[in-house]
């Protein structure tokens, strides 16, 4: 970080002119989206580690993939609208945006400990989380929901990879490419398209293609189940439920 006058750290990033930053600068600050400065991948895209020279600021910039389950203009909409102006704490901060003719970018804080599922299940720390820490991001998500949901935004693709943990292990919600703004007085909504990640999509948005915060609720479960039984939700490839994991767990 820079100093100001009155010896103050300020943000390199926090001092441009818009949230639009230009696709020259986040090239530099990746290494050209070199493969060695990827800290992520998912269905929408690889993130890449960001160091401002100038500052050494770390940020995470998301470049959006064509292949996606949505396409890369409405996934690139969908994270912009839904979340620029969301403050909290357990809601991840986009700093900044890049709408190239060829790329589509998103720029967020950098979180230093991952996503919890990388805690929960990876080949480095896997389990390493105490029943306080596990806690504490039980929650933080479920405090980030509830923001959300009285916005109303309807998040549709939580899980432990969307959830990330600062350096104090505080979780914040991520990923909002499949997310749903809803009218002022809208609590339900329907779609032929079902998207999402099998085993945490809810029953009757699978099977019947309806939307709600419920939804969310559903997958909330899981995950809460996930982090405090250390147990990993994998459905069966001819079921994309979770009702075999779920049914294991209640019978352990």
């Amino acid at each position: 970080m820079a100093t100001n006058a009155s010896g103050e750290k300020r943000s390199v990033l926090g001092e441009l002119p818009t949230k639009e930053l230009p696709l020259d600068f986040l090239k530099k600050i990746t290494d050209q989206f070199s493969e060695e400065r990827v800290i992520g991948s998912g269905a929408f895209g690889k993130v890449y580690k960001g160091i401002v020279p100038e500052s050494s600021e770390v940020i995470a910039v998301k470049k959006l993939s064509e292949n996606s389950p949505l396409s890369r203009d409405k996934a690139f909409e969908n994270e912009v609208l839904n979340i620029m102006a969301l403050k909290h704490e357990n809601i991840v901060k986009l700093i900044g945006y890049c709408h190239d003719i060829v790329e589509c970018l998103l720029c967020y804080e950098y979180l230093p400990n991952g996503s919890v599922h990388k805690n929960l299940f990876g080949t480095e720390k896997p389990g390493n989380m105490n029943w306080e820490t596990r806690f504490k991001i039980i929650m933080g998500i479920c405090e980030g929901l509830l923001f959300l949901h009285k916005i109303p935004i309807v998040h549709m693709d939580l899980k432990p990879e969307n959830i990330l943990l600062d350096d104090k292990m505080v979780p914040k919600i991520a990923d909002f490419g499949l997310s749903r703004l809803f009218g002022q007085d809208q609590t339900r909504q329907r779609t032929q398209n079902v998207v999402g990640s099998y085993g945490y999509i809810a029953p009757e948005y699978l099977y019947r293609g309806e939307i709600s915060t419920q939804s969310d609720i559903y997958s909330l479960g899981l995950m809460i189940i996930e982090i405090t039984t250390g147990e990993k939700c994998i459905p069966e490839k001819n079921e994309p439920s979770a009702r075999k994991f779920i049914n294991k767990v209640r019978l352990s």
